[in-house]
C-alpha cells in the first residue's frame, strides 16, 4: 500500500501508517473479545490465556500480555527481531480484551453463540489485514512460527499447525474453552485475513 512502511523496523512511521496499525490491533482485540463472550470457542492462543487466567485468577486480557510477552523472549535465540507493531501487539490486543469483554452480549443459546464467534473471526481477519498493511514487524506469535520455520526448515503449516496443537492442548488441559469457534477460527481465519487484505486495497 502506498502508506505502508518500507521496513517493518521503521520507528518513525508515516501518521496515517501508524494509525491504520493502531486501527487494525483495536479491532483484533475487539474481535479476540466477540469470540470469547460468545462461549462458542475462542483463537487457540485465547484457549491458553483462559486456561492460565482461569488458574492464577488474572484477566483473560492481562494473561494474554503475559503469554505474547513470554512468547517474545523465545524471539531471543531464534534471532529476531520485534517491531513497533509487535510490541503494540502485545499490548493493545489485551487491553482491549478486557475493555471490551464487559460491554458485549453473551448469549446463551448455541445458534446465537456460533454466529458471534463467526463474526468474531470475521473481524480477527479483517483486522489482520489492515495491521499487516502497515508492515510495522510482526505479532508475537507470528514470529515464533517465523523463527521456528527459519531454524527448523519444516514448512510453515507444519509449525502453525504443531505450535497451535499445542497450546490448545495446553489451554484446555488447564481449563480453557475449546468450541466451534475455536474450528471457526482454525479454518475460517486464512480466508478472513484474505478478504481483510482485498477489502484494504480497495478501500483504504
Amino acid at each position: 500500500m502506498p502508506w505502508s512502511s518500507p521496513t517493518p523496523y521503521n520507528l518513525k512511521p508515516k501518521l496515517k501508517t501508524f494509525l491504520y496499525l493502531i486501527l487494525g490491533l483495536t479491532l483484533f482485540g475487539l474481535g479476540e473479545a466477540i469470540m470469547i463472550a460468545s462461549g462458542g470457542g475462542v483463537s487457540p492462543w485465547t484457549v491458553l490465556a483462559q486456561g492460565i487466567a482461569g488458574r492464577v485468577n488474572w484477566s483473560i486480557g492481562f494473561t494474554t500480555m503475559i503469554i505474547s510477552l513470554s512468547v517474545l523472549i523465545l524471539w531471543i535465540p531464534l534471532k529476531r527481531k520485534p517491531g513497533m507493531a509487535t510490541i503494540l501487539n502485545a499490548l493493545i490486543i489485551a487491553f482491549m480484551i478486557d475493555f471490551s469483554l464487559p460491554l458485549l452480549p453473551a448469549p446463551q443459546n448455541i445458534p446465537l453463540q456460533l454466529l458471534q464467534a463467526a463474526f468474531g473471526v470475521l473481524v480477527v481477519g479483517l483486522a489482520s489485514g489492515i495491521y499487516l498493511a502497515a508492515n510495522l514487524g510482526a505479532g508475537p506469535r507470528d514470529g515464533l512460527m517465523t523463527g521456528l520455520q527459519a531454524v527448523t526448515g519444516f514448512p510453515i503449516a507444519w509449525i502453525r499447525i504443531a505450535i497451535e496443537v499445542t497450546v490448545v492442548s495446553i489451554g484446555w488441559y488447564l481449563g480453557g474453552v475449546v468450541g466451534v469457534g475455536t474450528v471457526l477460527f482454525a479454518f475460517g481465519v486464512g480466508p478472513c485475513v484474505a478478504i481483510g487484505i482485498l477489502l484494504v486495497k480497495k478501500f483504504l
